[in-house]
């Protein structure tokens, strides 16, 4: 195996970093494989994306891997993929909580079947503790489902409206007590939002890339961190950068 490549230090490293996995149907098609061998060459990667992130000092990442609308693929597709996430926690739970990982999972578990939903139940429960990298699994997941589930549990807590502000709905989000992202990285050359953190992202700074999920690799994601440090982050407020004065030419 050849060794990795030495990367230069980053001098910006965002906190919470979220990945829209996208591409691995188009890897496998590509290769004349079926689209199931590209949802496992994606899942192959995450292990170095995960490591990755340690490495670089990130100490949240969310992974978009499974959406609301994901549901309405092919039977065989889903049924496949629901196999790959528990194939996952069976191989790696031991290593990730071995290295620090705490898992988390944002969405709704209901529709994944009782041995699925215990299996991520004991991952969640048998990594709380961990404190070197957050990891959330977005599976069976969709913002405005989010937000819905918002107003939903709103309106039955009986918050009246002038109790509600973007702190109160940050405590109701499956995210509440992770900070918003600061960086939303999408692979496949894909440019668009896909209902993904639809809030929590208001702010983040976008880096769209056409290299596909399973290629998407500590080089490439590095090549992402350097680009999101060479930004300045306004969140609606004006440059904090100095700028030079446009010259008069007709001044005397």
């Amino acid at each position: 195996m050849p060794e990795e490549p030495v990367l230069h230090p980053l001098k910006k490293v965002p906190t919470h970093v979220a990945i829209i996995m996208d591409g691995n149907g188009r890897w496998a098609t590509s290769r004349g494989l079926p689209r199931l061998a590209g949802h496992r060459a994606g899942t192959e990667n995450l292990r170095r994306i995960i490591r990755a992130s340690v490495e670089f000092g990130v100490k949240y990442l969310t992974l978009y891997a499974f959406s609301t609308e994901n549901w309405d693929r092919p039977r065989d597709e889903v049924e496949g993929l629901l196999h790959i996430l528990e194939d996952v926690i069976d191989k790696e739970l031991k290593e990730l909580d071995q290295e620090g990982v705490r898992l988390q999972h944002i969405g709704h578990l209901e529709h994944l079947g009782p041995k699925l939903i215990e299996k991520i139940k004991h991952a969640i429960d048998l990594t709380k503790n961990n404190d070197r990298l957050v990891l959330n699994l977005a599976f069976s997941y969709g913002g405005r489902d989010e937000m819905i589930c918002v107003i939903k549990r709103m309106i039955q807590d009986g918050l009246k409206p002038e109790a509600i502000d973007e702190a109160m709905v940050d405590r109701y989000l499956f995210t509440a007590g992770t900070p918003d992202p600061d960086l939303i990285i999408r692979t496949s050359g894909e440019i668009r939002i896909s209902n993904f953190l639809i809030w929590q992202g208001a702010y983040s700074e976008w880096y769209f890339t056409p290299v596909l999920w399973p290629d998407f690799d500590r080089q490439e994601y590095h090549k992402a961190l350097v680009a999101y440090g060479k930004r300045e982050r306004r969140f609606g407020r004006v440059s904090s950068l100095k700028t030079v004065p446009c010259k008069n030419e007709n001044a005397g």
